[in-house]
């Protein structure tokens, strides 16, 4: 079954790339968003099925944009595309209440969690 998506990073060329990954398995991008504060403003209108969010933003970064996804609606599903430390912070993701934290050398891997 097709899932609604929504990208988070500051990159537009990351951002870019996670589309085309999510597209070419027919999943629909249904937005995308540069900081954690759009990111929040975003789940709220359009309400996806899964939210893929970078941890490191200016603004609000993706760790404490989740905090309020998830406080808005519990059953949101999140997950952490990092390249920071798999090990270091797979558990703070898990911790918040994500489904999971993959590498951005591994962007496949978040096929896994759709």
């Amino acid at each position: 079954m097709s899932k609604r998506i929504v990208i988070v990073d500051d990159s537009s060329i990351m951002r870019k790339m996670i589309c085309n990954l999510f597209q070419s398995t027919g999943n629909q991008v249904i937005g995308e968003a540069r900081s954690g504060r759009e990111a929040v403003e975003l789940y709220k209108s359009l309400k996806p099925d899964i939210v893929i969010m970078d941890i490191t933003m200016r603004d609000m970064d993706g760790f404490s944009a989740a905090k309020k996804i998830l406080s808005l609606d519990p059953q949101s599903r999140i997950i952490f595309l990092s390249n920071l430390d798999k090990e270091q912070y797979s558990a703070q993701a898990a911790d918040i209440g994500a489904l999971g934290f993959v590498n951005k050398h591994n962007l496949e891997e978040l096929l896994e969690f759709i």
